[in-house]
């Protein structure tokens, strides 16, 4: 056969073989998408020490293992440790308050209504004082009125044996007795104006002890007041207690908090901090990468997303490992296309529009352990069976 009578055949054998080949191809990806525009990713914990202070070592490098609660770095504890002690000190000092409050929250209690009862008593025996001393006064002003009238009688008789004396008719003897009469008369009368006088200045002590007495019975009127005020001071001196606790208990967490320890397994990276570096919380001092949850995102076109849901199946190849698979399924779909999270997202209604297919993170998660290490970063492709 010659060359001319091959070539119908070769041709419609070629386009046999293309037919089948195209035919295979779309039978093979009828139901998936695939994209290369996927990661791992995983999470990025950055350290921060929660107090500042100085560093008093570093106990770990970079790309270490860590595991969780293991130390990383140390701060100089001497001021926190310093403030923990003043804190110990001041609580003592707010419980001795209160111990102090509640005693005399207790001895008024008890008090307060004796001193009501002894003022009354007290107002009482003050008022009767002040009756009696009346009575000695008018007792007194008596006794006076009669001292007088004897002074004036004796007088009188002097007067008059005195006359009788001097006319020779009485012996001069009983000019003597009559002047005796009229002295004693005399120092009577001295005697009850000076108990008169002594009368009214009790009555006016006696006046000054009943103001005193219902003074103090006033006073101990207000016992419920001082009762309020005894449980007011120790409800006071409790809450200055409590204060006091939670300072220690701030001082006793900030002392901790000078050990900086690894919040979960991982590997040391980015790691910044030096002994004898001045550190605080706005600022990270590493940051650990935990290999046991990562996960693969791909970013899929729009026009892919049509048939694709949570739960369907994947395969995923990454680069580090060649063309190995891995088994995993569809997670969860991002809710707005990667360009709206941008720090500047497009607005195509200011100025000239183009239009760019977008592209949508699809959460993937592998099935099982993967048996190899898997690195945030690393570059994979992923395909997704949309039907079966």
């Amino acid at each position: 056969m010659t060359r001319r009578k091959r070539t119908p055949f070769l041709i419609a054998g070629l386009s046999a073989a293309a037919v089948l080949v195209s035919g295979a191809w779309y039978l093979l990806h009828l139901g998936r998408e695939s994209t290369d525009d996927a990661q791992v990713e995983g999470r990025v914990m950055s350290v921060s020490p929660r107090v500042a202070g100085q560093v008093l070592r570093v106990r770990v490098e970079d790309n270490q293992v860590v595991d969780a609660g293991e130390v990383l770095v140390e701060l100089d504890p001497a001021d926190y440790a310093a403030k923990l002690d003043a804190a110990r000190a001041d609580l003592a000092a707010a419980r001795a308050a209160a111990d102090g409050a509640r005693s005399t929250l207790t001895l008024t209690e008890k008090a307060a209504p004796a001193n009501l009862v002894q003022a009354r008593g007290g107002l009482i025996a003050a008022t009767f004082s002040l009756t009696s001393a009346e009575a000695e006064i008018e007792q007194a002003r008596a006794d006076l009125a009669a001292a007088d009238s004897r002074q004036s009688l004796a007088e009188i008789n002097l007067k008059r044996t005195r006359a009788l004396v001097e006319s020779n008719v009485t012996p001069a003897a009983d000019l003597d007795q009559r002047q005796s009469e009229f002295d004693a008369a005399s120092a009577q009368y001295q005697r009850e104006r000076a108990r008169l006088a002594a009368a009214l200045a009790g009555r006016a002590g006696s006046g000054g002890g009943v103001v005193l007495a219902k003074g103090r019975l006033s006073a101990a009127q207000t016992a419920a007041e001082q009762v309020a005020s005894a449980r007011a001071a120790l409800a006071l001196a409790e809450a200055k207690t409590l204060q006091a606790e939670a300072a220690l208990k701030l001082a006793e967490l900030n002392l901790s908090y000078t050990t900086v320890r690894a919040p979960h397994r991982g590997v040391i990276s980015r790691r910044t901090v030096e002994q004898g570096q001045s550190v605080g919380p706005e600022r990270p001092l590493l940051a650990i990468v935990p290999l046991d949850d990562v996960w693969v995102v791909a970013n899929f076109k729009e026009d892919q997303l049509a048939g694709m849901s949570a739960g369907q199946s994947t395969t995923v190849r990454l680069d580090t490992y060649g063309r190995r698979k891995f088994r995993g399924h569809v997670e969860s779909i991002a809710g707005a296309t990667g360009a709206r999270f941008a720090l500047l997202p497009p607005d195509n209604a200011t100025g000239n529009f183009v239009k760019v297919v977008q592209r949508i993170p699809v959460l993937i998660r592998l099935d099982g352990s993967a048996g190899v290490e898997l690195r945030p970063g690393m570059s994979a492709d992923v395909t997704v069976r949309t039907k079966d």
